[in-house]
């Protein structure tokens, strides 16, 4: 085999070790397939003419998707909970429910990361968010710092199973697949996992009660119309807006791509209910309490109305700020992304891998779990777009012509492989050395919590997850059987 025929092979050499680099990844899938690009023509594998055809590719493909219209919704919707401070008011809620249960502050961060997962997939935002709430309780209630750090970056991560995730829609996109069919694939899984945590947090917290101490009984409302305030204040709202984005995509009412707009538009009405509406009747820390409007002037409470307006008004452009900022981003990698596939497919490497897996003779099985050993190992060094952006492309078409029998269906099989990858991706936010959420937590924990601590403190969720991934391989209908009764 010629050099020329080794141009795939080195375009992916190059792309690992500019990735090391520090260089913005966009830059880099660009940069690689640009210059062997150029490589290429000097070769005569390519023709300059072809290079005419990437703007239509970017501009007519990734641009004009509607299916990836879903994602500046979806950002948009995490980024408001975070800033109304709907997500600080969930916690809060969650402890004081759970702190009659071992490890009942561990279990709230659980049952918020499931939450919010199931509002917004937006990771580095959840982890931030659960480390800066609730890691400088936890460690101030002499909680073991290895397992309330493995709990917030491992709950943190569900975001990118649990629809609606923005990772589901990429995969969607990218194997020209339904993204409803794989929101409502992932819910089952998504679950089990949270369970898992939960049940691991639970055990371990009965047999070994000085990992976590008790939630003192003094914290919250006292009386039983107190709680009921705090339910409907912190706990019913955010339900309400997984029901209005699920529930739209389940009961077939909108596509993904409305109930992200749905979402949105949910997440604008509940930061106004917190920011304006509950302020302004009083209603604080789970109370009615502050002045009775009847006794203040009318200029007075017009005051505070605006006031409470023109915050709102503030935080909603710091959103739509931080939106832009995020989807920039994310549209930026597709555009280099776009260019790396499209130089990658011209010098011949779809038939480079395709010859190359034929070679091996690993049947479909060994093939299945060379992918996941590769996407498992990759996710050590890179994040879950880059990831996707370039596996999925490459060997997506390979699994499609898998046969695996009785075990899945042949029309199956894409939608049960990227849901196996959706797992399997969510472990590199977790699997040092460039676990991101790794990265977020430490970078806003205390002083006294220690990084060593931390990579401790992720293996057994790490070990949940790949358990988890094992239960979706053996028995597929996991998956499967709820896209198939809900959306034929």
């Amino acid at each position: 085999m010629g050099i020329v025929e080794l141009l795939p092979l080195l375009m992916f050499v190059a792309l690992a070790f500019l990735l090391f680099s520090g260089f913005p990844v966009a830059w880099v899938l660009g940069g690689v397939g640009l210059g062997f690009g150029l490589i290429g023509i000097a070769a005569d594998e390519l023709a300059f003419i072809q290079f005419s055809t990437l703007p239509s590719r970017i501009f007519g493909g990734v641009m004009e998707n509607l299916i990836l219209t879903a994602i500046p919704m979806f950002v948009f919707m995490g980024t408001m909970l975070e800033k109304s401070g709907a997500a600080r008011d969930l916690l809060n809620c969650l402890q004081v429910l759970m702190r009659r249960v071992p490890g009942g502050l561990a279990l709230s961060v659980t049952i918020m990361g499931t939450i919010l997962a199931a509002t917004t997939g937006i990771i580095g935002a959840s982890v931030i968010m659960m480390s800066l709430l609730a890691l400088p309780i936890m460690v101030e209630r002499k909680y073991d710092h290895a397992l309330a750090t493995g709990t917030i970056a491992a709950s943190g991560t569900l975001g990118i199973l649990i629809p609606p995730s923005i990772m589901l829609v990429i995969m969607a996109d990218l194997l020209s697949r339904s993204v409803g069919n794989l929101f409502v694939a992932a819910i089952f899984p998504g679950l089990i996992l949270a369970t898992l945590y939960m049940a691991y947090i639970v055990i371990r917290c009965w047999l070994n009660p000085s990992l976590a101490q008790p939630i003192s009984e003094a914290l919250g409302p006292q009386t039983r119309g107190g709680v009921v305030v705090m339910i409907l204040r912190s706990f019913v709202p955010p339900v309400i807006l997984i029901g209005m984005v699920l529930g739209s995509i389940l009961g077939g009412v909108a596509t993904p791509t409305e109930a992200a707009g749905v979402g949105a538009l949910g997440a604008i009405l509940l930061g106004f209910f917190n920011l304006v509406i509950l302020p302004s009747m009083g209603v604080k820390d789970f109370t009615l309490e502050g002045p009775d409007a009847s006794t203040q002037s009318a200029t007075v409470v017009a005051t505070s109305l605006w006031r409470k307006l023109v915050q709102f008004g503030r935080t909603v452009s710091g959103v739509v700020d931080s939106t832009a900022q995020t989807n920039a981003m994310i549209f930026g990698l597709f555009v280099g992304a776009t260019f790396f596939s499209y130089i990658f497919r011209a010098l011949g490497g779809d038939d480079l891998v395709i010859s190359t897996v034929e070679a091996m003779g690993l049947g479909p099985w060994g093939l299945l779990f060379l992918l996941l050993g590769l996407v498992f190992v990759l996710g050590f060094f890179f994040d879950w777009i880059e990831i996707t952006l370039i596996v999925l492309p490459v060997f997506a078409p390979i699994i499609a012509q898998l046969d695996f029998g009785d075990h899945v269906s042949r029309f199956d099989v894409v939608y049960w492989f990227a849901i196996l990858i959706a797992i399997n991706l969510q472990t590199s936010f977790l699997t040092p050395p460039f676990g991101f959420a790794l990265f977020y937590l430490k970078a806003v924990a205390p002083p006294e919590v220690k990084i060593q601590q931390i990579y401790r403190g992720i293996i057994p969720f790490v070990i949940l997850q790949l358990f988890g991934l094992t239960l979706v391989i053996l028995f597929p209908e996991i998956a499967l059987w709820l896209p198939r009764v809900l959306l034929n």
